[in-house]
């Protein structure tokens, strides 16, 4: 019987330090994308994948995370109190979106060792993993159930990927097809015989960047016990995922849908313009802004 992927883990131990001095009190997740924290983003694709369970990898400076998805029973009421019915419905809304579970990693050492913090959380069990860095819009079907269906279909690992401009290969992990495989899924799911980690642009494999999304089997865990530091002196995801192409088959899923860095201060910027024309309340004024612009430009 095929196991549901039901769990997910979103690493958010990170310093932010691209964001300083915004994120020397407040954790880079909640920095928001015109009215709403980017790991809420994150958190309701999970819920839109079908996920039913979140842990969200920590540390000792994300108080806030946990607050913003945990109940306020004086906020609501006081809301309630003034009239404001949508808003009050709002904020509980936030606080049922999902089962959602914390741990700390209690010592930055990459990636790979985060998503080892979660072994008991997950147990024997399939997993997604989203990184917060990553926000993608899909409003036909998420970017994670894209990679969950690719899983249901191999019961392999796989990886989310999107092709990227072969000028910036050298900024990604970039996968290697299988030269023996046939891509399948019009054109979308391939499997992958290794990874390599920014390449020079003349050496790279493909033109696919690994981007912010997984789905793993459990045999991860086993990998990243014994994996020894790799990239910065840390434990990295991507060498555990080479090393269980060795032993299982691994899978790339080009997934589509408008991806955003918001871990990057100018595609924060992007996103943020572009949450904001798609919204009824700010789309003619934020428009109309933008044309002044490009008036005085000219």
């Amino acid at each position: 019987m095929k196991q549901k992927v039901r769990k997910a883990i979103i690493p958010a131990a990170g310093l932010g330090t691209r964001f300083l001095p915004a994120t020397k009190a407040l954790a880079k997740e909640m920095l928001p994308i015109v009215d709403t924290p980017t790991i809420q983003y994150i958190i309701q694709e999970a819920v839109d994948s079908g996920i039913e369970e979140i842990l969200i990898i920590t540390n000792s400076n994300k108080h806030a995370m946990e607050n913003h998805f945990d109940k306020n029973y004086e906020l609501e009421s006081r809301l309630l109190e003034s009239g404001k019915i949508k808003q009050a419905k709002e904020i509980n809304d936030i606080a049922n979106l999902a089962n959602i579970y914390y741990i700390r990693q209690k010592e930055p050492k990459g990636l790979g060792h985060a998503v080892l913090c979660a072994k008991s959380f997950i147990g024997n069990e399939p997993f997604a993993v989203l990184l917060g860095d990553d926000v993608v819009v899909n409003d036909k079907k998420p970017a994670l159930r894209q990679l969950i269906d690719a899983y249901i279909q191999k019961e392999a690992s796989v990886v989310g990927v999107q092709t990227v401009e072969h000028k910036d290969v050298n900024k990604y992990g970039i996968v290697r097809p299988s030269k023996s495989h046939i891509v399948e899924c019009a054109g979308r799911l391939v499997k992958l015989s290794d990874m390599i980690e920014k390449p020079p642009i003349n050496e790279a494999p493909s033109d696919l960047a690994v981007l912010g999304r997984y789905v793993l089997t459990p045999k991860i865990f086993e990998l990243l016990e014994t994996q020894s530091k790799g990239t910065g002196n840390e434990i990295q995801l991507t060498d555990a995922i080479k090393r269980l192409m060795d032993i299982q088959a691994v899978y790339a899923y080009d997934f589509e849908g408008i991806r955003y860095d918001v871990g990057d201060k100018f595609g924060f910027i992007k996103a943020t313009i572009d949450f904001a024309l798609k919204r009824e309340d700010l789309k003619e004024k934020v428009q109309a802004y933008i044309n002044s612009l490009v008036k005085d430009v000219k």
